[in-house]
């Protein structure tokens, strides 16, 4: 993993490959995780269909079924106790321990305690005198928020973290919403990010103010994997920001401040997040970075749990069609799962 004196390790490969491939939003729908009168064996089949997976060979495909059938019994036992506040569900992740979910999928280990510095660091905090909040936000209906995109195999959270930040304070200032490149950032923000094997949202900030803007999905479009950087595509600009900021640390007030104004990149411990599928989550979780998301908005349950809105980058299968809740307020000064450790937000004029 590529280090840098006196900064952050990189986010790691959140979707490498393994024993199978990510499918199309219409085969990777979870499965019912209720009674049902099906054999174990038959779940497993079906579940097999719906996600295309090969395994190499028999003693691969009954240790797969083991794990699967551990698992979709935990799912089960935990809905049925209904305790926590939030759902799981049998999802692409079935087959996997939780040891291997997180070594596959979430592989990075936060190895500098503190915020690394960036460009506007020093400058005051654009929200800190914003006393009037709303109760409630989501920037989704407000037009600010694009559809759910699938980042696939290549571990490029911080691309689609900073691009729908990006999206928001772009719509917000001309009112229009434009689907930006991930890929160029995969592709041509490479002094300190790394592709497809990770990097963080306030250098790719940094590239896109050097870079004086970034360009459209539509005219430089994601392909999931690490490209040679096209010049003339990444010298066209669909927006372009004067700056970034990174929201004070360990401060939930603060990262409310500046979520009630635009989304935010946040960065989370997402390693167990693995069958989240609805509700506000609020299980224990760690602070060892290892994703990044977005919070594109916050409020508070029927229950009156108060949680912030995330939107992920698995694909709109994932969890509430693509987005969580997750737990707001929390004694912890991190924030729950460290979601008030390391964000950042773009600045237009």
């Amino acid at each position: 993993m590529y280090k840098m004196h006196n900064v952050l390790c990189l986010f790691a490969l959140i979707c490498v490959t393994i024993l199978g491939v990510w499918t199309s939003q219409a085969s990777s729908r979870v499965l019912p995780d209720g009674p049902t009168t099906q054999t174990m064996e038959e779940r497993h089949q079906e579940w097999i269909s719906h996600h295309d997976k090969v395994y190499e060979d028999e003693v691969e495909k009954a240790k797969r079924f083991t794990i699967f059938k551990q698992n979709v019994e935990w799912i089960e036992a935990f809905n049925a106790n209904g305790t926590e506040g939030f759902k799981l569900a049998i999802n692409q992740f079935a087959d996997l321990t939780k040891d291997e979910f997180r070594t596959l999928r979430l592989g990075y280990t936060r190895q500098q305690p503190n915020l690394s510095p960036n460009s506007k660091d020093h400058t005051p905090f654009k929200y800190a005198n914003v006393s009037v909040i709303p109760p409630s936000i989501d920037w989704r209906t407000k037009g600010a928020v694009t559809p759910v995109k699938d980042q696939g195999q290549c571990g490029c959270c911080w691309a689609f973290s900073t691009v729908a930040a990006l999206e928001g304070i772009n719509q917000i200032k001309t009112k229009k919403l434009i689907p930006l490149s991930e890929q160029q950032l995969v592709d041509c923000d490479r002094a300190k990010n790394q592709g497809c094997n990770g990097g963080l949202m306030n250098f790719a900030f940094d590239y896109i103010l050097k870079n004086k803007g970034l360009n459209s999905g539509a005219n430089y479009p994601y392909t999931g994997v690490d490209g040679v950087c096209n010049l003339q595509k990444s010298g066209v600009a669909a927006t372009k920001i004067t700056g970034h900021q990174v929201v004070p640390v360990n401060n939930e007030k603060a990262l409310l401040q500046a979520v009630a104004n635009q989304p935010v990149s946040v960065a989370v411990d997402a390693s167990n997040f693995q069958f989240y599928s609805t509700g506000v989550y609020s299980a224990p979780c760690g602070t060892k970075l290892d994703h990044a998301v977005t919070a594109v908005g916050y409020g508070v349950d029927p229950n009156g749990v108060k949680y912030w809105l995330l939107k992920n980058s698995w694909a709109a299968t994932w969890g509430e069609k693509g987005y969580m809740r997750i737990k707001r307020e929390v004694p912890a000064k991190e924030g729950h799962c460290g979601i008030a450790m390391e964000a950042y937000f773009p600045l237009m004029a």
